[in-house]
């Protein structure tokens, strides 16, 4: 098997670099906990072995024959981008509400812990580590499946670099794991990054401006994505 490793490297390492919704799941994750950062990455990541996996097999080719499918996951995609950026923009207002209202019971700032920033999280009652983990690695997961322009990168971007003899399944399945660990190793630097970034943002009032920015971001998207449909 050959394939133009040259070339394929230097596309993905494009793809992985101009942001896009993984990016900020990732990113915000990070400077929420670098944990979360780590697990959302992984999800990601493991959401495009799906759309890999569903490439090698032909899956992914009968949902982009099919307008309807495409169409389907796209708006599911801008819901669930909708859904995080509302929780995010509801979340920051919400602590926003309560420093004030603390303030002016207290008479004096509230510290805030950060660990934990004043975003909104999962629950995280019995286990925060675990709760930290399956809030990140779920956000990531779902953003990745439920974008079917993974899943078309998969199916009509990697196959050009394949040699077109042999088995395209293996190729497809070779590259694209190739792709996987590439986009892991610059994850979790990018989470390294985003994670000294913490301090700065557990301020309360950048944390605020953090939260509605990225927040609004995830709703831009969303709605894009599904004007787009």
């Amino acid at each position: 098997m050959s394939v133009d490793l040259v070339g394929f490297l230097g596309v993905v390492l494009v793809a992985y670099v101009v942001p896009g919704p993984d990016f900020l799941v990732v990113v915000r994750s990070a400077t929420e906990h670098p944990a979360k950062g780590r697990a959302a990455a992984l999800g990601a990541q493991t959401g495009l072995c799906v759309h890999m996996l569903a490439a090698a097999v032909g899956l992914s080719l009968i949902a982009a024959r099919s307008p309807a499918v495409y169409d389907a996951v796209k708006l599911l995609g801008a819901a669930y981008l909708v859904h995080l950026g509302v929780r995010a923009v509801l979340g920051a207002r919400r602590a926003a509400r309560e420093r004030t209202a603390t303030r002016k019971a207290a008479g004096q700032d509230v510290a805030v812990d950060p660990e934990e920033g004043t975003g909104p999280h999962e629950p995280e009652k019995d286990d925060p580590a675990r709760g930290r983990w399956r809030s990140g690695f779920t956000q990531g997961l779902l953003t990745n499946v439920l974008n079917p322009k993974a899943a078309l990168f998969f199916l009509s971007v990697i196959p050009q670099f394949a040699d077109g003899g042999g088995s395209a399944s293996r190729q497809i399945f070779f590259l694209g794991t190739l792709d996987i660990v590439i986009g892991v190793a610059y994850w979790f630097v990018l989470v390294a990054v985003a994670a000294r970034l913490r301090a700065f943002l557990a301020r309360p009032e950048i944390r605020h401006r953090w939260e509605l920015t990225t927040g609004w971001l995830f709703i831009a998207l969303g709605v894009g994505v599904a004007s787009a449909a």
